[in-house]
């Protein structure tokens, strides 16, 4: 067998596989017989076809797909031997397929694929690299807001009997014109936009009605959701003036700061005092926010090396690969979405330079460890005081990860956190403490 390749540019390459009898017979004959041991055909006692009726009724056929298999394990291993970096998978060329063959096992067959190349560049982290790294820390405003938020989630409903800003309007709303949509819903007064229209429903009692205009009031998906129609129809709304009914005044109104509140939030006896539980409060928010911090730093480290590294990608072969792996693929769709193909392809080539060059490793210990925190992380958002145990966590990852779509996406975090971790050690970190608010406006 004689293999070998061929550079057209940087990025486009054509593989060339001759492939004589000698080569595939000894496979394919392996195959045959293989095949006559299993094969139930009548006339004969089970095992014992003859090898050469096999070869006459289905020689071609076991031919094909023996020479198709050689073939592409052999691309594959050369692919590996010469260390090509190639994107996607290797096409055939067009025209082959026309090629004249007996198929008689003594054609000696020629086979010519495209290959994409990934384009070669210098990874562009260094320690002369330098981005800010953000010590954020919570302000008295963002830390209020928290305190009033858990106050708010432990609390308890009340009906009073005028509404204040900030209840939940239980109400009629019945729009401005013949036979118009009617529909009785909650309203949260605090998420209404319009100044005027939020002080118009303060004061209000049960049976009292008010004239609003929903457009001032609400965003779009808001409308659709109390109204009980699309956003689309919410959008095209002739009459947005409805008269609104109360049935009834909800507020939520905040837990104590008291014993039985504190051990909802932590375990009980760890909190005792008000000063205790506000710098719990802000430990915790704090916490929060590195992971704001590190992900602000990850967006920039990125933003970075996709600037720098500035190459092309055989973009005619990928679109190609492409279509051939989505047969159901419009044009349409591939040319919009291929923009952000090539730069999800670009990271991802930047992070294995980086992997290959540092020889970092995966290992299969840390994948565990991050299904364990992200299973632990869903746990936590849906009951706080839920402590699973170490041998539940392990239990419960196992099963994540017998889903292969699931461990080859832990897998790639897995990656990125490790391709991340290195850099944040090997670039140059300039420490600078902000505030939270400050830090919304740089994202913003």
């Amino acid at each position: 067998m004689n293999i070998s390749h061929q550079k057209v540019d940087d990025v486009n390459a054509k593989i060339n596989v001759e492939l004589t009898p000698e080569d595939y017979n000894p496979t394919v004959d392996k195959a045959i017989k293989e095949q006559a041991k299993k094969a139930k055909l009548p006339g004969f006692r089970p095992g014992m076809v003859p090898a050469g009726h096999i070869r006459r009724t289905y020689g071609k056929s076991i031919l094909f797909d023996e020479i198709n298999k050689l073939v592409n394990d052999k691309i594959a291993e050369y692919i590996g031997e010469n260390k090509l970096e190639v994107l996607g998978q290797p096409l055939p060329t067009e025209g082959d397929a026309d090629a004249s063959y007996n198929w008689d096992f003594n054609d000696t067959f020629t086979f010519n694929y495209e290959i994409g190349l990934a384009p070669e560049f210098d990874i562009p982290f260094s320690k002369e690299t330098s981005f800010k790294a953000y010590d954020i820390k919570a302000d008295d405003t963002t830390l209020a807001e928290r305190v009033k938020n858990l106050r708010r989630s432990y609390g308890k409903m009340t009906n009073p009997e005028t509404s204040e800003e900030g209840d939940v309007l239980y109400a009629t709303l019945k729009q401005d014109k013949e036979d118009g949509i009617e529909k009785t819903s909650s309203i949260r007064t605090d998420i209404i936009e319009d100044a005027k229209v939020k002080k118009s429903l303060v004061g209000l009692k049960k049976d009292d009605t008010v004239k609003i205009d929903v457009k001032k009031a609400f965003k779009t998906a808001d409308i659709a959701r109390i109204l009980g129609i699309t956003e689309e129809e919410a959008e095209q709304l002739d009459v947005t003036k409805f008269e609104l009914t109360v049935q009834n005044v909800n507020r939520l109104e905040e837990s104590d700061l008291d014993q039985e509140f504190f051990d909802k939030l932590f375990p009980a006896g760890d909190v005792t005092k008000e000063e205790e539980f506000t710098a719990k409060v802000k430990e915790e928010v704090e916490n929060l926010f590195k992971q704001n911090a590190d992900q602000k730093l990850r967006n920039d480290i990125y933003a970075y090396g996709m600037d720098k590294v500035d190459v092309k990608f055989p973009e005619a072969f990928l679109k190609k690969w492409l279509k051939a792996t989505n047969p159901n693929i419009s044009d349409e769709e591939l040319e919009e979405g291929f923009a952000d193909f090539l730069s999800n392809l670009k990271w991802t080539i930047i992070e294995n330079r980086i992997v290959t060059a540092n020889s970092l490793e995966v290992k299969y210990d840390e994948v565990i460890a991050l299904a364990k925190e992200r299973i632990y992380a869903q746990i936590k958002m849906y009951n706080i005081n839920d402590e699973p145990s170490d041998e539940q966590l392990n239990q419960f990852a196992m099963q994540l990860l017998q889903d292969r779509e699931q461990a080859n996406r832990l897998f790639e975090e897995a990656k990125a956190l490790k391709v991340f971790a290195y850099l944040k050690d090997n670039v140059t970190l300039n420490a600078e403490e902000i505030t939270y608010v400050d830090f919304e406006k740089l994202e913003k």
